[in-house]
């Protein structure tokens, strides 16, 4: 009789411990899935912004010095702003940089590469992959995604079709000036 009884509290504690075992499962499923539903409620992109951009296009460059560096720019025309929006910062190929406003009409996006720079003795990864973020966004390599400020409330929108244009070589490192 004993050994009934001990063997049926037995099942009743394996029991207990599979209930156990399914409801922590259970909750932290749905922790993690509330955690990743509001990072990507964090990064809405804006159907339509109230200014008007002209031809979005970006440059590579290369000094003409080695080792004085290379990048590529990108360049944001606004021909009307009404609300006078102050872009922050823009994601392009998988990386970020902040906006210059420049001579009042276009905003510009200076990323550098590591091409043309003078290599150090102890760099064994010497690819773009080390300067590339993760970025909260999926685009296209013709593909951007603008941050703004609107009433204190960080927005984003994206532009698309991004036009390449011929590559420019200075004679030495270039100037932040256009």
């Amino acid at each position: 009789m004993v050994l009934i009884l001990e063997w049926y509290l037995y099942k009743v504690k394996l029991f207990k411990m599979k209930i156990f075992k399914k409801i922590t499962s259970i909750l932290i499923t749905l922790i993690v899935m509330i955690n990743f539903s509001s990072c990507a409620g964090t990064y809405k992109l804006e159907k339509s912004v109230r200014l008007t951009i002209g031809e979005v296009y970006y440059q590579d460059w290369v000094a003409g010095v080695q080792g004085g560096g290379a990048g590529f720019n990108i360049f944001i025309p606004v021909s009307d702003n009404p609300k006078n929006i102050m872009f922050d910062s823009v994601y392009f190929k998988r990386k970020k940089a902040k906006l210059e406003f420049s001579n009042n009409t276009i905003f510009i996006g200076r990323f550098k590469t590591t091409k043309n720079r003078i290599r150090e003795i102890n760099m064994i990864n010497d690819s773009d992959d080390e300067f590339f973020e993760k970025t909260p966004f999926n685009l296209n390599d013709n593909e951007c995604v603008v941050s703004y400020l609107d009433n204190d409330k960080i927005k984003y929108f994206k532009i698309e079709n991004i036009i390449k244009k011929e590559s420019i070589l200075y004679q030495k490192t270039p100037s932040k000036k256009l």
